[in-house]
């Protein structure tokens, strides 16, 4: 299988000295800020450079690829920390070590989905750039865009057919013969409508409406996949 994108960033950041790489992560940190304001199109390498206070020499001797290389940095290291967090609240809500409770299903499902819309705010500047790449999809490169994906929704997306998976051989779940779409199904239930009203967590709900659009997303996903 060949190397991904996540794989040959990690073993670049192994291959450099430990100074190079903290002037990196100094100048992908100050990008994420200028990036998630501006997006990928409008952001220019002068803005990008004069955030992180560096010349665009300096900028470019650390990122040879210029604005294209950088966004993938960023896009990259803060899927990748999203990625962990998502895990985290997966794993601690439907540990596959633990058996489910039939009566305490629906009550997990809800708290994952809060769980996961809520990572919103807490990675705010992440999700201002997944807002900037679906607007701008047809302007960032193609390899931005896979490694974005490789980084932190595949992984996941995964991690969440394993746990959906676990759910039916328990009896409480069928999936009628598709985990995967299952696994989709429930975080566009459970986020889409979230993720549109707030402008990827932007413009905050209410605390009782977020919960109400959950718990119906949860009930709606259990009529479709609730075991009969």
């Amino acid at each position: 299988m060949g190397e991904t994108n996540e794989s040959r960033l990690e073993q670049a950041r192994r291959e450099v000295s430990p100074r190079k790489l903290q002037k990196q992560m100094a100048i992908a940190s100050a990008a994420c800020t200028v990036f998630g304001r501006e997006g990928y199109a409008r952001a220019s390498v002068d803005a990008l450079a004069a955030a992180a206070g560096v010349s665009t020499r300096t900028l470019y001797n650390h990122f040879p690829g210029g604005k294209a290389q950088l966004f993938q940095a960023v896009v990259t290291w803060t899927s990748s920390e999203v990625r962990d967090a998502q895990l985290a609240r997966l794993h601690a809500v439907l540990d596959p070590e633990r058996p489910p409770h039939p009566t305490d299903l629906e009550r997990d499902l809800v708290s994952l989905a809060r769980a996961f819309t809520g990572l919103m705010t807490d990675y705010a500047n992440h999700f201002a750039l997944v807002r900037h790449i679906h607007a701008e999809a047809d302007h960032v490169p193609p390899e931005v865009l896979r490694a974005w994906l490789e980084a932190g929704p595949e992984p996941v997306g995964r991690a969440l057919t394993e746990a959906m998976t676990h759910l039916e051989d328990a009896g409480l779940l069928d999936l009628h013969g598709d985990a995967s779409l299952a696994a989709s199904h429930f975080s566009a239930l459970t986020a889409h409508r979230i993720v549109q009203t707030t402008h990827y967590g932007v413009m905050p709900l209410a605390e009782a409406e977020t919960d109400r659009l959950t718990r119906g997303a949860v009930a709606a996903f259990l009529r479709a996949y609730g075991a009969r």
